[in-house]
């Protein structure tokens, strides 16, 4: 997995899912094409998927990083996790993503966690049923992404007044930003 850091896009990170080789055959031997899969995001809700393809590997990297930062899309987040359960699928594959405590991390292949982590989740439990092929999967996480709706979004359309789930009080109770106090005595 390449990983990026683009300064001119507003702090926008990327992440090469792979890279793939195809080759027709010719009168004269064989020609070779590639084409990559990158993820886009900002670690703050906002991700996109590119897929490009070019007669070298770099271009096709650029093509799909370009399609990627298109593609942005902003996703609701609860805390450092997702809003609730969802089941993406793409294809034969099909992948489960499951909000998590604070603290749990993403447990997931690598093909979810480049999603999840430009995503900016910190804590989601997954996990893939069916193919695993890595174009297939990052598309049906992004499909199980676009079924997520907050709270709100939910209490509006329903207009009904909607309890907080566990992981959200368990979000709201953990602080924001983990500090070590040391002490004279772990020092010594």
């Amino acid at each position: 997995m390449n990983k990026q850091y683009d300064d001119d896009r507003g702090g926008v990170d990327s992440n090469t899912v792979g890279v793939y080789r195809t080759a027709a055959t010719v009168k004269g031997g064989r020609r070779f094409s590639f084409s990559s899969m990158v993820v886009c995001g900002d670690r703050q809700g906002r991700v996109g998927l590119g897929y490009g393809k070019a007669n070298q590997v770099p271009n096709a990297i650029e093509k799909a990083t370009k399609k990627a930062k298109r593609e942005m899309r902003e996703f609701p987040l609860t805390g450092t996790t997702i809003p609730h359960q969802v089941t993406g699928k793409f294809g034969a594959c099909t992948v489960r993503l499951v909000p998590a405590s604070p603290g749990t991390g993403v447990i997931a292949g690598a093909a979810v966690r480049a999603v999840l982590d430009l995503l900016g989740v910190q804590d989601c439990l997954s996990k893939a049923y069916g193919s695993t092929n890595n174009k297939n999967l990052t598309k049906a996480v992004m499909d199980g992404l676009r079924q997520l709706r907050s709270r709100e979004t939910v209490e509006t359309l329903r207009k009904v007044q909607i309890d907080k789930t566990h992981t959200e009080k368990s979000h709201e109770a953990a602080p924001s930003v983990v500090t070590e106090e040391v002490t004279e005595e772990a020092t010594a």
